[in-house]
């Protein structure tokens, strides 16, 4: 997996301990499907994985997670400030 992060993203993740969370979410109402959720903190991190700290910081995935994107995107957002994560450059995950 590739992963590609712009430095305000790397520099925000840097700021808040170093990790990044990158978990799918099943969306509740309207449209099937899941998106990606990106998290510097979670309530459970023992159900993460690391894939290492190559790109300047941990990328954690869940243990269960099926498969890995071909890319991964990470950005930072402005407001309110966060990090986002997209996979093969959506954020929705088939």
């Amino acid at each position: 997996m590739r992963i590609v992060a712009s430095d305000e993203a790397r520099g925000l993740i840097a700021e808040r301990g170093g990790r990044l969370y990158v978990s799918v979410v099943r969306q509740r109402c309207c449209a099937p499907g899941r998106t990606l959720a990106a998290a510097t903190e979670v309530a459970d991190p023992e159900r993460f994985r690391s894939l290492g700290a190559d790109s300047g910081f941990e990328l954690l995935v869940p243990q269960a997670l099926p498969r890995l994107p071909e890319e991964l995107v990470i950005e930072a957002r402005r407001f309110p400030r966060r990090v986002e994560a997209f996979w093969d450059g959506c954020v929705w995950v088939v």
